[in-house]
């Protein structure tokens, strides 16, 4: 495995039910990109890449029959966005279930958040903060 300075170093993980299904939504319904995607010998989703800009989410399937202590149930995930409007509008002609409809924030950002059919919110905004690090703190 090769050492990429310039990849992100934060994944979100998730699990789906319907691991299948939640790819199928992301991508076609939110605009994320599905990149490799291994599957076990019963077919369900092991791990899956979905990018978005310089990012990956990280999708799998639930196991079945067994405790997960990754399993914590649903997340907020926020993307940075250089066009929230037309996002919205391609999650809106895909009928994805949007939560908090375009909003412009004191602090800058235009942003909407829908819902994926298991219950995730996905956030969709101008804003892009800046990692700190102990360089950088000063």
């Amino acid at each position: 495995m090769t050492d990429n300075e310039h990849a992100p170093s934060v994944y979100p993980t998730l699990r789906y039910d319907d691991a299948r299904a939640a790819i199928e939504f992301l991508t076609k319904s939110l605009g994320l990109v599905a990149g490799d995607v291994h599957e076990g010998p019963d077919g369900q989703v092991m791990h899956a890449e979905l990018s978005w800009g310089n990012g990956v989410v990280m999708v799998s399937s639930r196991p079945s029959g067994e405790p997960d202590v990754f399993d914590t149930g649903t997340a907020v995930i926020y993307l940075a966005v250089d066009d929230p409007d037309a996002a919205h509008d391609r999650a809106v002609a895909a009928g994805a279930e949007i939560v908090r409809g375009l909003t412009d924030q004191d602090y800058g950002s235009r942003d909407f958040a829908a819902r994926d059919p298991e219950g995730n919110v996905w956030s969709f905004g101008t804003y892009r903060p800046a990692a700190v690090t102990p360089a950088t703190r000063g």
